[in-house]
């Protein structure tokens, strides 16, 4: 059985963030996925996430396509949590490009390519120009 972990902030939940589960579920057996914490959310992408990260995890926890699902309290565990789960591939978005090669010695690495055109980030901008019309 090969298991395949990823991880992401998951904040207002779009296509993106769907075709990414779906890409790193077909590369193995089980798909186990580490949801940031409120915390760690901030500490990425200086902003608090929309949703709080109990919603986020029972969002990301009822997808089909998702096993098990825990919350990601820090980058630098990303270690831990592929040999705790026991993790075959580690899957990322392709932003994250080289970031995470240092675990190559434990599982596979791979970076997919994000969705184009669509961010929580850009989401979010487009929400607050619409309150300002």
């Amino acid at each position: 059985m090969t298991t395949v972990i990823t991880f992401g902030s998951f904040d207002v939940f779009h296509v993106g963030h769907v075709n990414m589960l779906i890409r790193a579920a077909a590369l193995g057996d089980r798909l186990v996925v580490g949801v940031s914490t409120d915390r760690l959310s901030f500490a990425k992408k200086q902003r608090y996430p929309i949703y709080r990260q109990e919603h986020r995890l029972e969002i990301v926890r009822s997808l089909s396509c998702v096993d098990a699902a825990f919350l990601e309290r820090s980058l630098e565990a990303k270690r831990s949590y592929v040999e705790k789960y026991k993790a075959d591939v580690l899957v990322m978005g392709d932003d994250w490009k080289g970031a995470f090669d240092d675990l190559a010695d434990i599982c596979d690495v791979r970076y997919l390519p994000r969705t184009e055109g669509v961010s929580t980030t850009s989401i979010i901008q487009d929400l607050r120009l619409r309150d300002l019309d």
